[in-house]
């Protein structure tokens, strides 16, 4: 018994280290929130507050709408700070995988967005080629472009909420907003 429990404290200390190392941040930890719009209408939402490669912080939504227990629509949500930052409509976001896949996700806002630091793009037929064992980078379609890595918990807990309808994952978060 002493041997498992010294093995599993190195086990924790060595992820702790490892998660440490490879810039994960206390945001990655956030749950799953479930949020109900209407009658059946359900949203489901993972946010994070990210840095990119020249340092300034991101608002990284994904979301996902379910309507009467189907799901209508899967979204990446990236909303930049300090303002100045402008998103090219309709550019595609493009994804990168550290094997070098290279993907590509439509505006959504290719008609109108709500504002220039605000960028969404349909994830729906993307998440599921997304790897959970390696980070994998966006870039950003800016005026002046950027890149952002997203981190290996965050991809996981995107994978649960894209597999979660209607409150079946425990890791959620209700809220009545």
């Amino acid at each position: 018994m002493k041997r498992f429990l010294l093995l599993f404290c190195v086990l924790v200390s060595f992820l702790l280290f490892i998660s440490l190392k490879i810039d994960f941040s206390l945001s990655a930890l956030a749950l799953t929130r479930q949020q109900l719009e209407g009658p059946g209408q359900l949203l489901y939402q993972s946010r994070h507050s990210l840095r990119d490669d020249t340092g300034s912080p991101w608002q990284v939504v994904l979301f996902k709408r379910v309507k009467d227990g189907e799901t209508v629509e899967i979204s990446l949500r990236l909303v930049g700070f300090p303002e100045g930052i402008e998103f090219l409509h309709p550019e595609r976001l493009t994804i990168t995988t550290a094997k070098g896949q290279i993907l590509a996700a439509e505006d959504a806002f290719a008609q109108e967005s709500p504002a220039a630091n605000v960028g969404q793009y349909n994830m729906q037929d993307i998440l599921t080629q997304l790897p959970v064992t390696e980070a994998i980078e966006l870039s950003l379609p800016l005026d002046n472009p950027r890149s952002l890595s997203i981190p290996i918990p965050v991809l996981l807990e995107w994978q649960s909420l894209l597999f979660s309808v209607n409150g079946e994952n425990p890791n959620h978060q209700r809220s009545k907003n």
